[in-house]
């Protein structure tokens, strides 16, 4: 029995194992069904069309139903119509639909039981109409399915194939045409003048031409010119179709049609995302960009980080080209940065050559608290302007102040009251006047110091008011020469300028006069091969008005002085010779002075409560003492009056008690009786007093 069950258990695992290692191979072998384009590239001429078929091949398994969703270019191609001739499909659940507004197309249909199993099977075929020139790509959406039958309608789709079609206008049947502004019509360019040029040919006597948006047409037959090129100025943004015939033997011949893309307008303006945030802790933010262009669409990003600080100009990561921009995608990460401010700035260039120009300023702070010139910053996101600062510093001062007074004004009447058993004593009394002094005297400091912290409060606005007036004189950035100039500048941030030069590796003298003085310093910088040029100035810049130009020059020739741009230098806080107190300097003296004070009070009103508690739990000792002290003399007065009383209570039984006996007798139980109201009295008002 033993042996039997042995072999089947060895039977088992030999079973089990060919089937653990033949299931893979089996599944990759049959794989999932697959969707492609036939054909799936080819080149087609404006105005004609050409057919394309959706074909299902899948990899040997058995389907039943198919979810076909197509995406088309909507401004190149144009759907004639969707042919149901020839398809594997058998039931559609509806008619084939398509939207040449927005380019889609969509198929659903079933197969009937047992399904199909089919390497090359035609969904349907489409037939689409070239509207203009340019790269077409047909895709399958991610919607798209099939499904196998297996009674579960499990989708097996795994792979998607589309299609790049060509479109480009008819071959030449005219003159020879070319565009030295436009050589490439494939190509959007941002010149909005075209010129035209064409080869002259024997014979030819006059000729017909026409520039419009239509990608093929016929010039009527009235001669423009017996030129051999023509000029169009100022065109709008869009893109336009050339064309031109010419008349030999009085007979007009073919047309040759030229295509025109112009893209004048810079990208859409865009914001900087820096992650985690413009002011950080991170040495190494990230930052993120991302706009839009509606003609010719995003080409590429430039990015340059310029330091503030001059201390940080020479460790700066990207200032080892100093005039070069950083090409990069939508997402950069930067290198590592010190701490301080910089300026990032972001150029998005479009398809013809168009740039939009972006500037944010980046802050990298030690974590916990920073000062900038905006306010108080508390970790990474939160910036708390210094006027809040210095109006919530200056109302907490109030308030520990007032608490001040409090507690002080509390403690010492509990003294008083510790000292009222001793008003008697000449010292006491004469000690007492003077602490009553003193207590007017420390109400006349207290309100001197609510004063001075008052001023404290109001020379914090109007600091903060002389600051945004002095703000209202910068300068924007100038274009055209100039494109990128430096920001919120201040004689205690980095100047930098960069623009762009017509010709490539020039030379640029960069001017900057003074115009308090007349001093003019000069700075020469080559421009790289893109024409592109930047420069940071090395050391600060005294407070005052500037002017600046540049100037290009190539060997010995120089071009005229650029057109001059203003720049404003505002004057930080103080400043006395060489040194300066910038204002986010200032602003944090000043805290800080409102946070000694606030902990000097704080201290002040801990002490009084501490030393008031003291005498107070003194006190309430005191007068349990003296409670425990009337009461015990309460006793014996008390005994002794009961001793008399008892005596003569006791002369009663042998004799009657005279006159004076018995007044005695009232007297004492008067005497009692009052005694005990005034104790109780006593004990009652020391307590509430307390």
């Amino acid at each position: 029995m033993a042996k039997r069950f042995a072999v089947f258990c060895i039977s088992v695992n030999v079973i089990l194992g060919a089937y653990l290692i033949h299931a893979p191979l089996a599944n990759a072998q049959q794989g999932g069904a697959s969707l492609f384009l036939r054909p799936a590239s080819g080149s087609y001429i404006v105005n004609n069309t050409f057919d394309v078929s959706v074909v299902l091949n899948t990899n040997g398994q058995s389907i039943n139903a198919v979810d076909v969703n197509l995406k088309f270019p909507p401004d190149k191609l144009q759907v004639v119509s969707p042919s149901l001739g020839q398809s594997i499909v058998g039931v559609w659940v509806s008619q084939p639909t398509f939207n040449n507004q927005t380019g889609t197309i969509r198929f659903q249909g079933g197969i009937p039981s047992p399904g199909i199993n089919t390497s090359s099977g035609i969904i349907s075929t489409i037939t689409f109409r070239v509207k203009s020139i340019g790269t077409a790509t047909v895709t399958f959406s991610d919607e798209s399915k099939v499904l196998l039958n297996d009674g579960l309608g499990t989708n097996i789709l795994t792979n998607k194939s589309g299609g790049i079609f060509n479109l480009v206008l008819p071959p030449p049947a005219g003159p020879t045409v070319i565009s030295p502004t436009h050589p490439d019509g494939t190509q959007w360019n941002k010149n909005t003048t075209a010129l035209f040029d064409w080869v002259p040919e024997g014979r030819v006597t006059a000729y017909s031409y026409i520039l419009n948006n239509e990608p093929v047409d016929t010039p009527d037959d009235i001669s423009e010119s017996t030129a051999t090129g023509v000029a169009y100025k100022n065109l709008e943004d869009g893109l336009y179709y050339f064309h031109i015939k010419a008349l030999r033997d009085d007979a007009w011949g073919g047309v040759t049609h030229f295509a025109v893309k112009i893209d004048s307008t810079p990208p859409a303006e865009f914001k900087v995302d820096i992650v985690p945030g413009a002011r950080t802790t991170s040495k190494q933010p990230i930052i993120n960009l991302a706009t839009t262009d509606n003609l010719s669409g995003i080409d590429h990003y430039e990015l340059k980080i310029v330091p503030l600080d001059i201390e940080n100009i020479s460790t700066a990561p990207e200032q080892s080209e100093e005039n070069f921009f950083i090409e990069t995608e939508s997402r950069y990460i930067s290198e590592m940065l010190n701490i301080g401010k910089y300026d990032v700035i972001i150029r998005a260039f479009d398809r013809a050559g168009n740039i939009r120009e972006v500037t944010q300023q980046l802050s990298i702070v030690n974590p916990l608290f920073s000062i900038s010139d905006s306010g108080l910053g508390v970790t990474d996101n939160l910036v708390i302007p210094w006027v809040f600062v210095l109006m919530g510093g200056t109302l907490l001062v109030l308030a520990l102040s007032y608490g001040w007074w409090l507690t002080a004004r509390w403690r010492r009447n509990i003294e008083l009251r510790h000292l009222a058993g001793a008003l008697n004593d000449p010292t006491i009394r004469e000690r007492l006047k003077y602490l009553e002094e003193k207590q007017k005297a420390y109400v006349k400091g207290m309100k001197a110091v609510l004063v001075f912290f008052l001023l404290g409060g109001l020379l914090g606005g109007a600091v903060e008011s002389v600051k945004a007036q002095s703000q209202q004189n910068e300068v924007p950035l100038p274009p055209p020469i100039i494109t990128s100039i430096s920001k919120h500048i201040t004689n205690e941030d980095v100047f930098y300028v960069g623009g762009r030069t017509e010709v490539s590796n020039g030379l640029v003298t960069i001017y900057v006069q003074s115009l308090k003085d007349g001093q003019i310093t000069s700075t020469i910088i080559a421009s790289d091969k893109k024409g592109d040029w930047f420069y940071t100035r090395p050391e600060l810049l005294v407070t005052g008005n500037y002017l600046l130009w540049t100037q290009l020059r190539i060997g010995n020739e120089e071009s005229p002085p650029g057109p001059q741009q203003q720049i404003s230098v505002s004057q930080t806080a103080f400043q006395v010779g060489a040194s300066r107190l910038s204002y986010e300097t200032l602003y944090l003296l000043l805290a800080l002075i409102l946070f000694i004070a606030a902990v000097i009070l704080g201290g002040f009103v801990g002490y009084n409560f501490y030393h008031g508690r003291k005498k107070h739990k003194n006190l309430l000792k005191e007068v349990r003492e003296a409670e425990e002290a009337i009461k015990r003399g309460f006793i014996v007065l008390h005994r002794d009056i009961e001793q008399e009383l008892s005596t003569i209570h006791k002369a009663k039984f042998t004799r009657d008690l005279s006159e004076e006996e018995k007044d005695k007798e009232k007297k004492m139980l008067k005497d009692l009786e009052l005694i005990n109201d005034l104790v109780t009295k006593e004990v009652h008002d020391i307590r509430k007093q307390i």
